[in-house]
């Protein structure tokens, strides 16, 4: 990003120049010609000028030269002494940019917007293309950042006129990014321009099922949009996705335990998996032959394979329980390609052929990290069970958050109900009236202002005496992020009103309750309308990624919208679930908007 940085500043001042120099009577505003000043002679110069307008303009100079060097944070000083009010508009148009580009810097998008809402912005089009490409991209990626994609995409495509070369491929591969991590009801645009045709592209991509049809719908839509930018030149992926060699599934086994601890939730993931299946079938697809088999009676997993060999399997789905699926990461290689529906220890690599699946509470509390970021935030408070559960999933929200810039300030393990309210004040350093530690009282105080949320993980009714004394403790206004956890999809007033404010991440399947396979599954099984459903929609979603596994593995960017999440492969070929997000309010549950995934 710096990089990038430092050449569109360079653009953007030699177009600055240029222009002015061919125009001395320009009324938008130069930079001095100084190319060898350094932004110690600039900041001197400045300081001795008894002009405030020209000062201000050095000023600029040398933040903007210090953004090139690399130092942000430099920049960002001297630009904070810039009088921009003083300048004309075509500098006050840079100031704004090159402010927007320190904001992302720091990771705070909704800065960079703000600062790209300044008036000189309407004369934005009298400026150089150089100049007018910079402050596009800069509000394409604040758009990005701040989780409005479709917009950015829409401004991304707005500037590829303006480019040529290496910046108009980047640029090119980027407006795909953006449109293909859109959810499908965001790609409905009737429209005939450049952006409503990559729209239809990405619909297209997505409302295929199998390879083979998705590489049938990108044939057709080139044939259709042959004057297109995509059509001319297909975005990267694509291109990687049409030379993939398919071979149809015809058969797979299913290996789920019938009897045992774990045999309800089987049975809640194979009802999910043949819901999906029977869909296929009434779509006009020729689905593969589905072997079911009873992992509870296997007594060797090597004569299970030679077994599945011999009658054609193509792919084992399963298994679920943990130790066996431990066996498999254990193994060099396996005979078939396998979906496990479990994970295996974090630190196991796993053979090539393994893939593994499952509603990881670890990817929530990456997802809460994530949201967190697009919406600003920079520090945390947790707050998870006392456990090993507890740990792993704070363990795995604070890895996220810290290396992509957040700071996690404090930590608690709720346990025992009796001392919540204790262990929230000294989360807090809640202070009563009197300067004491908040306990009990119900005096008016104060608590740390240095917490920008907490991050909660936590059952429906933990999170019911949680929110209260949040509010009780003088942090009613402090943004609650929470694991799914927190939601019963019980459809209980009472105990979502106790909850008012909580945002939390959940399964497209328990926030969409008009999905046409959800109504017709939970027409038979109405047990999947509540928090069994999460277990429905990922055997729906097991069904959909036996099709998808090579092009995850081939094309590490692409990902599967499926109905437990947002599906794509992370590291060891593992699937990793981005989710989208919902907020109590009035004893209801409020979806909120998308955020990039």
């Amino acid at each position: 990003m710096t990089a990038c940085l430092r050449l569109l500043s360079a653009l953007c001042l030699a177009a600055l120049l240029a222009a002015c120099a061919s125009s001395p009577s320009s009324n938008l505003g130069e930079l001095p010609r100084t190319p060898d000043a350094t932004v110690e002679q600039l900041l001197e110069r400045a300081s001795a000028s008894k002009s405030p307008e020209e000062a201000a303009v050095l000023r600029l100079s040398a933040a903007d030269q210090a953004a090139r060097q690399g130092d942000s944070a430099r920049a960002t000083q001297i630009l904070q002494q810039v009088r921009i009010e003083l300048l004309k508009p075509g500098l006050q148009i840079l100031a704004s940019t090159l402010n927007a580009e320190l904001a992302l810097t720091r990771n705070d998008a909704k800065a960079a917007l703000a600062a790209l809402d300044h008036p000189s912005l309407q004369r934005l089009g009298e400026l150089p293309a150089d100049q007018q490409v910079r402050t596009h991209l800069v509000r394409a990626r604040a758009l990005e950042a701040d989780g409005q994609i479709l917009a950015a995409a829409r401004e991304r495509v707005f500037i590829a006129p303006l480019l040529s070369g290496e910046a108009a491929a980047q640029n090119h591969e980027a407006i795909w990014a953006l449109v293909g991590s859109l959810p499908v009801e965001q790609l409905q645009n009737q429209g005939t321009d450049d952006f409503a045709g990559w729209l239809s592209l990405a619909l297209a991509v997505k409302s295929a099922g199998t390879l083979e049809q998705q590489q049938a719908a990108i044939d057709t839509w080139v044939a259709q949009h042959a004057a297109h930018p995509a059509a001319r030149q297909l975005p990267a992926p694509l291109v990687k996705l049409k030379a993939l060699a398919s071979q149809p599934l015809t058969r797979i086994a299913l290996l789920l335990p019938q009897d045992g601890q774990l045999a309800g939730v089987a049975r809640a993931l194979r009802e999910g998996f043949m819901a999906a299946y029977y869909q296929a079938q009434q779509a006009g697809q020729k689905p593969p032959v589905i072997d079911v088999i009873d992992s509870s009676r296997l007594t060797s997993l090597d004569d299970f394979y030679r077994q599945a060999q011999a009658q054609g399997v193509q792919l084992v789905i399963g298994p679920l329980e943990k130790p066996l699926v431990k066996q498999l990461a254990a193994r060099a290689q396996l005979p078939l390609p396998t979906l496990a529906l479990n994970y295996s220890d974090t630190n196991q690599m796993g053979p090539p052929q393994l893939f593994q699946f499952g509603l990881a509470a670890e990817d929530e509390a990456r997802e809460v990290s994530r949201r967190a970021r697009a919406d600003g935030l920079h520090s945390a408070a947790a707050m998870i069970p006392k456990g090993d559960w507890g740990d792993r999933v704070l363990n795995a929200f604070r890895q996220d958050w810290e290396a992509n810039g957040g700071t996690l300030i404090a930590a608690e393990r709720v346990d025992q109900p009796v001392q919540l309210a204790q262990q929230i004040a000294d989360m807090l350093n809640v202070r009563n009236a009197g300067g004491g530690l908040q306990s009990s009282s119900g005096a008016q105080g104060s608590r740390r202002q240095d917490i920008d949320f907490i991050f909660l993980a936590a059952t429906p009714q933990q999170a019911q005496q949680i929110k209260p004394t949040l509010n009780f403790q003088y942090a009613g206004d402090l943004p609650v992020y929470a694991t799914s956890h927190v939601f019963s999809a019980s459809g209980d007033q009472a105990q979502y009103n106790d909850m008012t404010g909580i945002r939390f991440c959940e399964t497209p399947w328990l926030l969409d309750a008009g999905n046409p396979l959800r109504q017709q599954v939970t027409r038979q099984w109405p047990q999947a309308n509540g928090s069994m459903g999460r277990l429905y929609a990922m055997g729906v979603d097991a069904y959909t990624l036996a099709a998808r596994l090579g092009q995850l593995k081939a094309l590490p960017d692409s990902r599967v919208e499926g109905l437990s999440g947002n599906l794509g492969m992370g590291a060891n070929q593992r699937i990793e679930r981005q989710l989208p997000w919902a907020q109590f309010v009035g004893g209801q549950v409020q979806r909120l908007p998308n955020t990039t995934p």
